[in-house]
C-alpha cells in the first residue's frame, strides 16, 4: 500500500504547508494545536520503501517549516546545565485558553475546580496535554490525581524532545539523500545539539532512564531579554512513565554505549512491564494515559527502542513484549471482533478504559503495530499463542 501511505503523507505535508504544522485533527477547531512532530520519520519511512526522491523534494522545505514551528515563540525553552551551558528543549504549548470546543462542558467543570483568575491558564494547559496525544494523564498533573492540577506548558517531555531529535536527523538525512549538504549539515549539528540537551537535562544515570523537566519560575533569569531557566535536579519528575524509555526508540545513544545497558535494566525493573504489554505508569487515576493502558504506539516504540538497541537482553526483551502484544490482541479480537485502540496491560485479553469517552474501535495503529511486529520479528500467523493454557491457532 505504498501509494496509500505517501497519500497519507502528503495530506499532512499540506497540513503543514498551509498552516505551519500538523494540526491535531483536520477540523477548524484544531487550528490552535499540533500533533506530536512524527511526520518526518512518515516521509523517511516511505521513501525507504519505495525511493521516491519526488517526495523528498516535496517534503524537506516543509519539514523545515515544521521545525520552525517547533523551535520557534513559547514553544522553545532555555536551560542552563549545571556547567552553565546553555540548552534549547521542546514543550506542548496550544495557542488556547478556553474551554476545548469538542469537550466543552467537561472543561468547564473541570475548571470550577480553580480559581476563576487561573482558569485560562488551565484551559491553556489542557489543550496543551491534547497536543501531546497523551490526554490525560498524571503526567501532566501536579498533585498527580486531579485534572484541575494540570500544568502541562510547564513541562519539558522527554517523548517531545526525542521526537525532535529524530525529526533534526531525518531532515539531515533527507537533505543529503538530496544532495544539500548545507542544510543536511545544519541539521546534523541541530540533532547533536538536542540530544546534548535531552542527556543533560532530562538523563539521570543512577536510574538509567529520561525525565520529565519541570520549568520552575523561581529557577528562571533574564539573559538578554529572553527567559532562561537554570537546571536543578529536583525538577526532574522522577515518576515511572513509559515515556522515560522512548529515547531508546531514536537511537540517542550509539550502538555499544554502556548506557543502553542500563536503560534496557531500567525498563526491565521499571514495575511497567505485564503480561499483556507495558502499562503507561503505575498511577491508576481513571484517567485514560495510567495504569493499567497500554497503549499500541508506546508498545511500539518500546519494543524497537529495545530490539535495535544492538543489546542482547534487549533483544530478548523486545520479542517477549511482542509476543505478549499479539497475543493479547489477538485474544480480543477472537472475543469480540475488534481490533482497539487501548488494552489493560495486566491481562491478557484486557481492554482498556477510562478517560473522558468510550473505548473506541478500529483501530489504525492497533492494525499497524500488529502487523509491524510480525513483519519485524518475522513471526507467523500459522504460529499458536498461548492463552489461559489452551493453544490457540491463527
Amino acid at each position: 500500500m505504498f501509494q496509500t501511505a505517501k497519500g497519507m503523507v502528503e495530506n499532512l505535508l499540506h497540513l503543514v504547508k498551509v498552516y505551519g504544522f500538523v494540526l491535531n485533527g483536520a477540523r477548524v477547531y484544531y487550528e490552535n494545536r499540533s500533533q506530536p512532530p512524527l511526520l518526518s520519520a512518515m516521509v523517511r519511512e516511505v521513501y525507504v520503501a519505495t525511493n521516491d526522491t519526488e517526495l523528498l523534494q516535496e517534503a524537506l522545505p516543509i519539514l523545515i517549516k515544521e521545525h520552525k514551528y517547533w523551535t520557534s515563540g513559547p514553544k522553545q525553552v532555555t536551560v542552563l546545565d549545571g556547567t552553565g551551558r546553555k540548552h534549547f528543549l521542546c514543550r506542548y504549548y496550544a495557542k488556547w485558553n478556553a474551554p476545548r470546543p469538542e469537550s466543552f462542558t467537561i472543561d468547564m467543570q473541570v475548571a470550577k475546580e480553580v480559581n476563576v483568575n487561573k482558569q485560562e491558564t488551565l484551559y491553556h494547559d489542557i489543550a496543551s496535554a491534547a497536543e501531546s496525544g497523551w490526554d490525560f494523564g498524571s503526567r501532566w498533573l501536579r498533585d498527580g490525581e486531579n485534572l484541575s492540577t494540570m500544568f502541562t506548558s510547564s513541562i519539558l517531555p522527554v517523548d517531545l524532545n526525542a521526537y525532535m531529535f529524530q525529526m533534526e536527523r531525518n531532515i539531515a538525512y533527507i537533505a543529503a539523500v538530496l544532495g544539500n549538504q548545507s542544510i543536511a549539515t545544519k541539521f546534523r549539528k541541530a540533532a547533536k545539539a538536542r540530544q546534548l540537551a535531552i542527556n543533560s537535562i532530562m538523563w539521570d544515570d543512577e536510574a538509567g532512564q529520561w525525565f520529565d523537566y519541570a520549568l520552575d519560575p523561581e529557577q528562571c533569569e533574564a539573559h538578554l531579554n529572553k527567559v532562561v531557566y537554570v537546571w536543578d535536579e529536583k525538577f526532574q519528575r522522577k515518576i515511572t512513565s513509559a515515556s522515560n524509555f522512548i529515547p531508546l526508540w531514536t537511537s540517542i545513544f550509539k550502538s555499544g554505549d554502556s548506557k543502553i545497558e542500563k536503560v534496557v535494566n531500567a525498563i526491565a525493573r521499571s514495575g511497567l512491564l505485564f503480561p499483556a504489554g507495558v502499562a503507561t505508569s503505575l498511577r491508576e487515576t481513571g484517567q485514560q494515559w495510567d495504569f493499567p493502558n497500554a497503549w499500541p504506539p508506546l508498545q511500539h516504540m518500546i519494543i524497537e527502542g529495545l530490539f535495535f538497541s544492538g543489546s542482547t537482553e534487549g533483544r530478548r526483551l523486545a520479542r517477549t513484549i511482542a509476543q505478549q502484544w499479539i497475543q493479547t490482541n489477538y485474544v480480543v479480537f477472537t472475543e469480540t471482533g475488534h481490533m482497539l485502540e487501548k488494552y489493560d496491560a495486566t491481562i491478557c485479553g484486557g481492554t482498556g478504559g477510562g478517560g473522558e469517552y468510550k473505548l473506541q474501535t478500529g483501530f489504525g495503529w492497533s492494525n499497524g503495530v500488529v502487523l509491524s511486529l510480525l513483519s519485524d520479528f518475522e513471526l507467523s500467523l500459522g504460529d499458536p499463542i498461548t492463552y489461559s493454557g489452551l493453544s490457540l491457532v491463527r
